[in-house]
C-alpha cells in the first residue's frame, strides 16, 4: 500500500487533501484510481488508512475510513551527527538511518572532512537531504518526516547534544566491548542518545577529548575499522534492536 505525509492543516475530516508533487506522482506514476486505498501519516504520529475520493486541479481528495495512533515511531529519539563524507554517501546514510528509526540528522563538519560546502552548496544539499528522508520515511511507513538539519560545526554540534540524555562516540582507541555492552545496557527507552560519527579520516583526538569532556561516552565497535557509512548504521541498528526490546518487556 502507498504511503503519504501531510501536514496536520491538510487533514480536514472526513477528508484529507493531497497537495505538491504528490499530486502528479499519485496521478499520473501511480495511476490511482478512485476508490484505491492509500496510508497517510499527519506527521504528528497519526496514521490514516484512506481511499481515493476524487481529483482537483491542483490536489487529490482522499477519504478517511480509519484513524489511529502511529506505532512506527521509536520509543527514543536518537540523533546521528555525522561527518560529513565525500561524494554522495550522506544520502545513502540518510537513507538507512531513517528506514533504522533515527529522529534527527545533524551533518557536522569536523576537522578531518574532505568536503566544505559555503552556504549556497550547503543550503543546496540540505535540501536535497530532506527530500532523501522523507523518500525514506514513505518507504519504510514512518509515523514522521525525521528532519536533516543544516551542516553545523563540531562545537555547535556538541552545544545540541548537551540537551540529549546520552551522548554516544564511537572510537577506534575506545576501551573494550565489556564497557560498550554496559554503556547500552544503561540506556532506556525514552531517553534521548546522540552519536557521534566521525568523517572518512576518522576524529581527531582533540575533539573526542572535547566530547567527553562535554559527557559523551566514548564505545568501541569491535576490533575492525569501520566506514564512516557503515558506523552510524551499526550504532542505530544495536540501539533499536535494545530499546525496541527493552519496551516489549515492560
Amino acid at each position: 500500500m502507498q504511503h503519504f505525509f501531510v501536514t496536520t492543516d491538510q487533514v480536514k475530516k472526513p477528508y484529507i487533501y493531497i497537495e505538491g508533487s504528490d499530486v502528479n506522482h499519485m496521478r499520473n506514476v501511480l495511476r490511482m484510481k478512485q476508490g484505491e486505498q492509500v496510508s497517510v501519516s499527519d506527521g504528528d504520529n497519526h496514521m490514516f488508512l484512506c481511499r481515493v475520493d476524487s481529483y482537483e486541479k491542483d490536489r487529490a481528495v482522499l477519504e478517511i475510513l480509519e484513524e489511529e495512533a502511529s506505532d512506527t515511531e521509536p520509543v527514543s529519539k536518537i540523533y546521528l551527527f555525522q561527518g560529513l563524507p565525500k561524494g554522495d554517501k550522506m544520502e545513502w546514510i540518510i537513507q538507512k538511518a531513517v528506514e533504522l528509526g533515527v529522529y534527527q540528522v545533524v551533518p557536522t563538519a569536523m576537522k578531518r572532512c574532505v568536503v566544505r560546502l559555503d552556504e549556497k552548496k550547503a543550503e543546496k544539499r540540505t535540501a536535497r537531504w530532506n527530500e532523501i528522508a522523507r523518500g525514506a520515511a514513505k518507504q519504510s511507513g514512518r509515523g514522521r518526516v525525521p528532519a536533516v538539519s543544516r551542516v553545523v560545526g563540531f562545537q555547535e554540534a556538541l552545544s545540541m547534544a548537551e540537551e540529549l540524555d546520552i551522548v554516544l562516540i564511537p572510537y577506534e582507541l575506545a576501551a573494550g566491548m565489556e564497557h560498550t555492552r554496559q554503556v547500552m545496557e544503561e540506556i532506556k527507552p525514552g531517553q534521548s542518545v546522540g552519536i557521534f560519527i566521525g568523517p572518512e579520516g576518522g576524529f581527531e583526538k582533540e575533539e573526542v577529548c572535547r566530547a567527553a569532556e562535554a559527557g559523551a561516552k566514548e564505545i568501541t565497535l569491535g576490533r575492525r575499522i569501520l566506514r564512516t557509512e557503515t558506523a552510524g548504521l551499526a550504532v542505530l541498528s544495536i540501539l533499536m534492536y535494545h530499546l525496541e526490546d527493552a519496551f516489549l518487556d515492560v
